[in-house]
């Protein structure tokens, strides 16, 4: 089964703050997989979970987020 998560939620989990997931979503290294039509909230799926922890560890080796965004070919 595929978990859903919310801004917030995603950012507890995988250890990012809420500015910098958004930040992310600005710069296209990540996407929402969708938004609430009442509160217009953001979605997220495991697969947002997997791509920030392959951002983390791209970060880890050095790389700067031009260079990441290059290597996920975004």
């Amino acid at each position: 089964m595929k978990n859903i998560y919310l801004l917030k939620d995603l950012a507890v989990s995988t250890g990012y703050s809420t500015y910098t997931v958004k930040y992310y979503l600005g710069i296209g290294l990540l996407e929402e997989i969708g938004r609430s039509p009442i509160t217009n909230f953001r979605y997220f799926d495991d697969g947002s979970v997997d791509r920030l922890k392959e951002i983390r560890g791209m970060r880890s080796k050095g790389l700067s987020l031009k260079e990441i965004k290059k290597r996920l070919k975004i």
